[in-house]
């Protein structure tokens, strides 16, 4: 089989994907232990930031196992009407088998920027709130939820600089004394075939590890590319640009930290340690008239403690190769981490470094493979299992630091490549440049944004070698 024109799965389109999201079926082939009825109080879920990715979170929120106890979406939190009613109308179709569980009149449906203060101010101590807006907001909404004790799923990434990640860091340090539950949406950690692998590779099985690589090269997806002549359909400049997130720095972390985050999230786990550098390069070759801040192409290559490298290679590109994959290579053989999309993984070992990319093909030098007629649960849906037990068991459960890491790994790549420098990760976390520094003062559509277009009406752009110590 060709892998190259296999569809990239994602939390997004998870709703499109499962069609009936009845909890059985989602979690077919899951044991998922009994919780005794004192655990069975309702928990009540907010939605912040009813997207793609907030509506599939909140569908996956609603399909955790009924032993679990009960679910249900109680509020929904968007700065547009037409997104929140969407994702509402989504949850709530009978067809999709949640509609019991969604339980948001008109009055709870809340639209503003402030609107997450009066979502969690309607739950209680020990129910969930989920971030799943821009991240630039991510920082503001934790500690609001700490301050309510209430425990969160918040979606990745969860940063795009040094002060935020060190803010972060440190209003975890709250979250964790005050025993609340926090979940990051980095799911491959979750993934079954990815941790028989894990285990494997640190039995010892590819040898040790030597170098590692990871692919995301595709077309053009999102709104990861900006045309100039549609700002007129937004209220205001801020508007306009939260709409199209993915295509602003101080919003999303641009392309590679929203999109690239998963790969480098495994790569450091198969390694078992962050890298200490990065030295990156990259640039605009297709952008037209579009007005983002992304590259066209990606090349980082990160170096850890030990001196093992790290390749990562991303491309938004039409009419090129594509390619979706996480390798490992040891002294013994080689490893692939995951191939064609996130979920399934399909991990498999070779005993040399001629790895097949036909994932099926039963080659000579194939040492170990996932069982394929296991089949791989949904790794989207696990980690909403993990956390709602860890809730209702009140057992240890906090994803943030590696969350945070991940993102600071992404965005040091990021940051390389954009000022074409190589750069630590001690330079990174400890660096001063935030591109939000104001973000809690962002409370209506009118607010001031951190960044500005020019007299043309195009935005500042990565210039490596010019601008070398920031990125805009």
């Amino acid at each position: 089989m060709n892998e190259e024109k296999l569809p990239v799965k994602s939390r997004r389109n998870f709703i499109k994907d499962s069609g009936q999201i009845a909890a059985a079926g989602a979690l077919a082939g899951v044991a998922l232990p009994h919780v005794h009825a004192a655990d069975d109080h309702k928990l009540k879920v907010t939605l912040i930031g009813a997207g793609g990715r907030g509506t599939g979170a909140a569908s996956q929120a609603l399909s955790v196992s009924e032993s679990l106890g009960p679910i249900e979406l109680h509020s929904m939190v968007d700065v547009y009407e037409d997104k929140l009613e969407r994702a509402y109308r989504t949850l709530s179709d009978p067809k999709r088998g949640l509609s019991k569980k969604v339980n948001v009149p008109k009055e709870r449906r809340i639209i503003g920027f402030e609107g997450y203060k009066e979502a969690m101010d309607q739950l209680s101590a020990g129910d969930i709130a989920i971030f799943t807006t821009p991240l630039a907001f991510r920082w503001v909404f934790f500690e609001y939820a700490i301050k309510k004790g209430i425990n969160v799923f918040m979606e990745k990434p969860v940063t795009a600089d040094g002060p935020t990640s060190r803010r972060m860091l440190e209003l975890n340090k709250k979250a964790k004394a005050k025993n609340l539950k926090v979940g990051v949406g980095l799911m491959c950690r979750h993934c079954e075939s990815r941790k028989a692998l894990l285990e494997r590779i640190q039995d010892g099985q590819i040898g040790d590890i030597t170098m590692l690589r990871s692919y995301r090269q595709q077309g053009p997806i999102g709104s990861a590319f900006t045309p100039p002549y549609d700002k007129d359909k937004y209220p205001s400049e801020l508007m306009y640009q939260i709409r199209r997130f993915h295509s602003f720095l101080w919003l999303s972390g641009g392309a590679v930290s929203d999109f690239l985050i998963h790969n480098v999230d495994e790569a450091c786990w198969m390694k078992g340690e962050w890298p200490v550098s990065c030295s990156g390069s990259g640039g605009r070759h297709y952008r037209g008239e579009n007005v983002d801040q992304n590259f066209d192409n990606y090349t980082c290559e990160y170096t850890f403690a030990d001196g093992t490298k790290y390749f990562m290679y991303g491309r938004n590109m039409q009419g090129t190769h594509n390619e979706f994959a996480v390798y490992a290579h040891g002294t013994k053989g080689a490893a692939v981490v995951s191939s064609a999309a996130h979920t399934p993984a399909y991990s498999r070992i070779y005993k040399d470094h001629n790895i097949n990319r036909n994932r099926r093909a039963k080659t000579e030098n194939l040492a170990w493979r996932f069982p394929q007629e296991v089949r791989e649960p949904n790794p989207y849906q696990l980690e909403w299992d993990h956390l709602v037990e860890a809730i209702r068991r009140d057992q240890p459960y906090n994803e943030v630091e590696r969350g945070v890491m991940a993102s600071a790994a992404t965005s040091l790549g990021r940051m390389a490549a954009h000022t074409g420098q190589e750069i630590t990760m001690d330079d990174f976390m400890n660096s001063d440049h935030e591109f939000s520094p104001n973000t809690k003062d962002i409370t209506s559509p009118d607010s001031p944004t951190p960044l500005q277009a020019d007299d043309t009406g195009a935005y500042p752009i990565p210039e490596p070698g010019i601008k070398k110590t920031r990125e805009y």
